[in-house]
């Protein structure tokens, strides 16, 4: 097949930022996503662009944040620790309504921690991990397939929307080797009046974008704060994206992303096959959280269990999705420890065992 490759997924996700028209990284080598930095330091002089590594991740952001002003397509890699001190860097390219794209595979915390694969730095994504109101668009990527097709789209969304962009993969899909087919890119907007270099115009008296992320007064500040609220909820309305897996006739719903996803999917099956209803929904994004999934529900699912590399983050969002009309139980591994499938069959197995029990003693969740 014309223009397959079989490729690492930190490897894969840099060709697929290079594809999508990006030309500048700025970024700090950390493990388990260095490869995408080293790979990029090779590619990016190929095709005109620059690679800088920084002297450390606050350095780098802050490049990221300079580079966006300018309207150019930009990106950053690293994993949680590094992602840990870009936080305020990236609350500022969102308060100055810039776009730019950041790459997380995900390490074990909190702290140092460890080298394994972890979904732990869910909140820090999702709940804008900087100070003040934002949020960064989030996606969670299952296979070094869609991390591609999700890298080349983020730029795109950045675009759109003006802000940051997050590809949240973690240390197996940065690490794991699968067949990847590059689809076309999207035409790069080119237009970008707000940018530092956007107005075209030259000489004396020609008016000079400002970049800025402050407002330091109450009057000035409440306004920007709305008005980008208001784009929050634009994107909530149409960005959620999610995928299922045989949940048509479900009795027990199972909810992961990435990694976990796939794991739990193999469950599904294993259970499909024992002749247990069960499905799969798996969030695409992560933020906006694809509340819409939940409410259309078969009326046949009795319970959700949510499944995560983490000791329960994502579980909030999907408590909050289900709204309490049905039970919602959580299982997780941490510490770089993933989960089997037939760990997670039995937990599904249990889930259906309980809730006979307590609908029958008139127990509510």
């Amino acid at each position: 097949m014309e223009n397959q490759y079989f490729m690492k997924g930190n490897e894969a996700i840099a060709e697929a930022a290079i594809r999508a028209g990006c030309r500048l990284f700025f970024g700090y080598p950390i493990t388990p996503s260095s490869e995408l930095a080293e790979y990029l330091a090779r590619r990016m002089p190929e095709v005109g662009g620059t690679f800088l590594q920084a002297e450390s991740e606050v350095a780098a952001i802050n490049m990221v944040y300079g580079a966006a002003g300018s309207g150019a397509r930009v990106m950053t890699a690293s994993s949680g620790p590094g992602i840990s001190l870009k936080q305020e860097g990236l609350s500022y390219i969102t308060g100055a309504e810039l776009p730019c794209v950041v790459v997380n595979i995900q390490r074990a915390g909190p702290g140092l921690g460890g080298l394994g694969p972890s979904q732990g730095d869910y909140f820090q994504a999702t709940k804008g991990g900087g100070h003040g109101d934002y949020h960064p668009i989030v996606l969670g990527p299952a296979s070094v397939q869609e991390a591609a097709d999700l890298m080349m789209e983020a730029f795109d969304l950045a675009d759109r929307w003006r802000l940051p962009v997050i590809l949240l993969g973690d240390g197996i899909i940065g690490q794991t080797m699968e067949r990847v087919v590059f689809k076309e890119p999207s035409p790069v907007r080119t237009e970008k009046p707000w940018a530092t270099t956007g107005t075209g115009r030259r000489g004396p008296g020609a008016k000079r974008n400002i970049v800025q992320c402050w407002g330091l007064t109450p009057e000035l500040l409440e306004p920007i704060c709305l008005r980008e609220q208001a784009k929050y909820e634009k994107i909530t309305a149409e960005e959620q994206r999610w995928d299922t897996f045989q949940i048509e006739d479900a009795e027990a719903l199972v909810v992961a992303f990435g990694t976990s996803a796939r794991i739990c999917r193999e469950a599904v099956m294993q259970l499909r096959a024992a002749g247990l209803k069960v499905g799969l929904l798996r969030p695409i994004t992560l933020w906006p959280f694809p509340g819409k999934a939940f409410q259309s529900l078969p009326t046949s699912v009795r319970g959700v269990l949510a499944v995560e590399l983490s000791m329960g983050q994502m579980v909030e969002d999907v408590r909050l999705a289900v709204n309490g009309r049905l039970p919602v139980r959580f299982f997780g591994r941490v510490g770089g420890f993933t989960p089997s499938p037939e760990d997670v069959a039995e937990r599904v197995v249990a889930l259906l065992d309980e809730i006979p029990a307590k609908k029958a003693q008139g127990v509510t969740a």
